[in-house]
């Protein structure tokens, strides 16, 4: 222990992360040359090869593999115990945070987050990645900081946040055929529509709900992402159900219609997660405040247009 140099393990997670020693180097602040020589220190303290040449990348060893999630582990309690009773100085704080969330959220997070944290914390990056499988396993790892989402695979090493409750509107593009009409029931199933789902599926609480009045719509389309439905029901005449505050955006921006559905539909308990070992990184927690305040900006009310009500139908 006494010959082991700590500084290695941090340049070994960042040169893993970033599978270049050119992108390595710039974010360990050193020159190529500098990071190539901490590389084959790395390598002799290991016994292995760490990354080595595939086509025109580095590509991470087996051990090497092996190690990361152990590694960043380490690194963040390693950040931790340095941090027991000291204040956060976040003006001077150095920190890559990763955060995951699916396509609809990053736009309108990610914004306003840096609004938040770039004067103030000019060290501090921020990168997302695209939603996947539900499972903690990212978290457990330290490939992620943060999820944000509908978080449903709780357990007892997660700690979630409610950020904020979200429902689904309708939305057609300002052309559409019905825009601007009161969209009752009847005139919401007359026309197609565009559904979203990562499987594929076309049928969802919509259709049960639909179903009970009696109603079917037809669902010309599904797309994996309500970012690429908006797309389509801008350039279409497809009617989409998406999330209030995207159908907010495409209104304000684009002239789309929103109106209620007039249904019973389960509203989207938007939050943040992360692992119990990041509960008491004042960094993490800092992190944490800010990202509830950007998900949280002042409201101003807008009315709704009527939509479809049951008792028309």
């Amino acid at each position: 222990m006494a010959q082991l140099d700590l500084n290695l393990l941090y340049a070994l997670d960042v040169l893993l992360a970033e599978g270049s020693v050119t992108a390595a180097a710039e974010r360990l602040h050193l020159s190529v040359p500098a990071t190539s020589r901490t590389l084959d220190r790395i390598r002799k303290a290991v016994g292995d090869p760490i990354l080595v040449r595939a086509g025109r990348g580095l590509v991470p060893t087996p051990r090497a593999t092996a190690m990361q999630p152990r590694l960043r582990q380490l690194l963040e309690e390693a950040q931790a115990l340095m941090e027991i009773g000291r204040e956060l100085d976040v003006a001077s704080l150095e920190r890559t945070f990763t955060l995951r969330a699916n396509d609809a959220l990053i736009g309108p997070l990610a914004s306003a987050l840096m609004e938040r944290i770039h004067t103030a914390a000019p060290g501090v990056r921020v990168r997302f990645l695209a939603e996947g499988q539900e499972d903690i396993s990212p978290l457990r790892d330290a490939t992620i900081d943060l999820e944000i989402g509908v978080i449903n695979h709780l357990s007892t090493e997660i700690r979630t946040e409610p950020l904020y409750e979200d429902r689904l509107l309708g939305v057609v593009s300002a052309t559409h055929p019905l825009a601007g009409s009161e969209i009752t029931l009847p005139l919401f199933v007359s026309m197609p529509h565009v559904a979203v789902s990562r499987r594929g599926v076309a049928r969802g609480a919509l259709d049960a709900k639909l179903e009970e009045h009696g109603l079917t719509r037809t669902v010309a389309l599904v797309v994996p992402t309500y970012t690429s439905a908006a797309e389509v029901v801008l350039t279409s005449d497809l009617i989409g159900l998406l999330p209030e505050r995207t159908a907010r955006r495409l209104e304000a921006a684009n002239g789309a219609h929103v109106f209620d559905v007039g249904l019973d539909l389960p509203t989207l308990s938007i939050s943040q997660a992360w692992h119990l070992r990041h509960d008491q990184d004042i960094a993490h927690q800092w992190l944490r405040h800010q990202l509830h305040h950007a998900a949280n900006p002042p409201q101003h009310s807008t009315g709704l247009p009527r939509g479809p009500r049951a008792l028309e139908v």
